[in-house]
């Protein structure tokens, strides 16, 4: 296993920022930070760069041709892979809007993934499930199948937890759908995130979901309610409910940067999880393609839906969606880089497992230029090649 010194010139720890100094790496997991190098260990030099965190993509339904409704565990890995040579080190597998019997069989392929791996498998590490659906209104399907929307429904949500061995971290759903707070409090309950999203619902019906255990927004502003000063809907229930957390898509397509600034500004860096909702042909070349059951083109940097024309996600990356906000002024670098690492890992509860340098853990960490271009990616302590 690797054991090394790095040198940078910042290094992003759960305290502050370290300017210079040196990060050990010990068997493939941190050590401590120092500001003097320890004797007798070799020294990579990053000197002028920043070191930190593997990013963390919360919701992102595949990458290179692969996604979770292929409900093939081969295809979760190759993304896995190519995931990783994009400095994305953790990710929790996405699914769409779909029949109980195919969402199961997503769920069941990504579990299988996960258990396939050995020591040796070199890609992004499966930190969980997400389930993007189907308990959505037709109002705001979006890109997802409207074939196959209904109400909360805690039963299936069990059978699918039980096909995904327990991964199930994150589950979504439209508050105006009959049932959604008696199911944000049960799946709270069991450890899993209520998210709220595709919706149409007031103010006042998303304030009774986050009061029953919904804490997170699903890809704010985009599939949602909007904000009016005498309905302020789902988006204003976002910029008021200061201890929620916002998804936001910051391709430079789903969200125009004012926007995004007024909702950092709402609700605080903190508590604004860069996401990238990147589809299966993220990393692919232009042209037509299958996301969710639904044909899609991907022009210019982003996917559309081919019937209608409307935005289908993303195809962008999280080293992207870092280097778009910085350079937008929206938010300093050190924010940036901590609202796509421990930001996103804290709203999906896992960042017991990811998004912290922290002693102990497996040393997955990104290095970046001062402009954060991506440098190098390592896990557990290994260059990424």
């Amino acid at each position: 296993m690797a054991t090394f010194v790095i040198k940078a010139s910042k290094f992003l720890l759960p305290g502050a920022v370290q300017r210079g100094g040196y990060l050990t790496i010990q068997d493939g997991v941190f050590g401590c930070w120092t500001a003097e190098a320890p004797d007798g260990m070799p020294v990579v030099d990053c000197s002028g760069k920043w070191v930190a965190p593997g990013f963390v993509d919360t919701h992102i339904h595949g990458f290179h041709n692969h996604a979770t409704d292929d409900c093939d565990a081969d295809g979760i890995n190759a993304s896995s892979e190519a995931l990783l040579r994009h400095g994305t080190t953790s990710w929790l597998p996405t699914t769409f809007t779909d029949s109980a019997e195919r969402i199961e069989a997503a769920c069941a392929s990504i579990a299988a993934a996960d258990e396939s791996r050995g020591a040796g498998f070199v890609g992004a590490r499966i930190q969980g499930i997400y389930l993007e659906g189907p308990f959505f209104t037709a109002a705001h399907v979006g890109a997802q199948n409207p074939a196959y929307l209904s109400d909360p429904n805690y039963e299936l949500f069990s059978c699918w937890q039980e096909a995904a061995g327990g991964r199930i971290r994150k589950t979504a759903l439209a508050p105006e759908r009959d049932g959604s707070e008696a199911y944000c409090a049960r799946v709270r309950a069991e450890g899993a995130v209520a998210c709220i999203g595709h919706t149409d619902a007031t103010f006042d019906q998303v304030l009774a979901a986050v009061n029953a255990g919904a804490t997170c927004f699903v890809h704010t502003y985009n599939g949602m309610r909007g904000l009016h000063h005498r309905e302020p809907g789902v988006v204003g229930a976002a910029m008021a409910t200061r201890e929620t957390y916002a998804e936001l898509i910051c391709d430079g397509y789903h969200v125009n940067p004012g926007a995004i600034r007024a909702m950092v500004n709402a609700k605080g860096w903190d508590h604004v999880a860069l996401i990238t909702d990147c589809l299966g042909p993220g990393g692919m070349p232009e042209g037509n393609y299958m996301s969710g059951g639904l044909p899609v083109v991907m022009r210019g940097g982003a996917c559309y839906l081919v019937n209608g024309g409307n935005l289908a996600g993303s195809t962008a990356t999280l080293a992207k969606v870092v280097k778009n906000v910085y350079d937008w002024d929206v938010v300093s670098a050190e924010q940036a880089l901590r609202m796509a690492t421990e930001v996103p890992a804290r709203s999906a509860g896992i960042d017991g497992a990811c998004g912290l340098i922290l002693p102990g853990r497996p040393a997955d960490f990104n290095v970046l230029n001062a402009d954060l271009t991506l440098e190098a990616t390592y896990l557990g302590g290994a260059l990424v090649e």
